[in-house]
């Protein structure tokens, strides 16, 4: 408690665990409904493609390597959510083969054109999570904070149509909902939880903060609302605990917060289990 104590004196510890926390909690809402409408992998795809933008954006030296992937992993999204029932390629086939070519063509890229004296240990940090989070600056945590009070509010406002749409997609089109519009709602909020997630926990490793609560909380509850409150109060305390292991510790931040969500699943299992005994 007293090293703990020692390193919340510093304010780059501070604003690393304000970041953590919101980037789990908007990872978390979201989670929900990929899970339910068998999208789960969709994080993984995009947090890719978001790295293969990245490579790009180091290339062209652009000034924030913001400014191309977050379009880019937006408009991926997009289309992956509106062509997911109507394309040849279906959802898992689509992510599938996003994965593997914008990993290839990335890594690729950073070995052909990079100035970079350490391209493995960028491609690396960028895979499995990276130090930048416990360097971030005051104006980076004030972007991140605007930037989840915005996905918290949309999703807050969209509650009942995203809870229409993740449940019965077609009854809504019948009834003259526009799905599609709601659609593109979540694509935009999931691409902007990637792009914020993988400082934190890097691209290979993203999904986890999406999936993992999600999967813990349907074991407890059997309500929609239930399941997204739950999820979210999971994903905060294990990004919150892994992050402070982490820090005591000198573990990887990103690989310390996926071992918590682990164990926090393995143990909502057990107590569902226990609690399906009881009724």
């Amino acid at each position: 408690m007293d090293k703990l104590m020692y390193y919340l004196q510093f304010d780059f510890v501070k604003y690393a665990l304000v970041v953590g926390v919101l980037i789990a909690l908007c990872a978390s809402l979201l989670g929900v409904t990929l899970v339910l409408k068998r999208y789960s992998f969709i994080g993984d795809g995009l947090s890719h493609v978001a790295f293969g933008a990245m490579c790009i954006a180091t290339i062209l030296k652009l000034s924030s390597n913001t400014i191309l992937v977050m379009p880019v992993t937006i408009v991926v999204a997009v289309l992956l959510l509106k062509n997911s029932s109507t394309s040849r390629f279906k959802g898992d086939a689509a992510i599938a083969m996003l994965s593997v070519t914008s990993l290839a063509i990335g890594y690729l890229l950073m070995n052909t054109f990079s100035t970079s004296a350490n391209i493995s240990g960028d491609v690396c940090s960028t895979l499995f999570g990276s130090t930048s989070i416990l360097t971030l600056d005051k104006s980076e945590v004030i972007v991140c904070i605007v930037m989840a009070v915005l996905v918290i509010a949309l999703y807050v406002l969209l509650y009942n149509k995203i809870f229409a749409v993740t449940f019965d997609e077609t009854f809504c089109k019948a009834t003259g909902v526009p799905a599609g519009i709601y659609n593109f709602a979540i694509a935009v909020i999931i691409a902007v939880i990637i792009v914020m997630g993988m400082n934190l926990v890097g691209s290979l490793l993203i999904s986890a903060l999406i999936v993992f609560p999600a999967l813990a909380a349907m074991r407890l509850s059997g309500t929609f609302k239930g399941v997204v409150i739950i999820s979210v109060v999971f994903s905060v305390v294990c990004a919150l605990a892994g992050m402070i292991i982490s820090v005591l510790y000198s573990t990887p931040v990103g690989a310390t917060i996926v071992s918590v969500d682990l164990v926090c699943f393995i143990v909502a299992c057990i107590v569902g289990r226990f609690i399906i005994k009881l009724t």
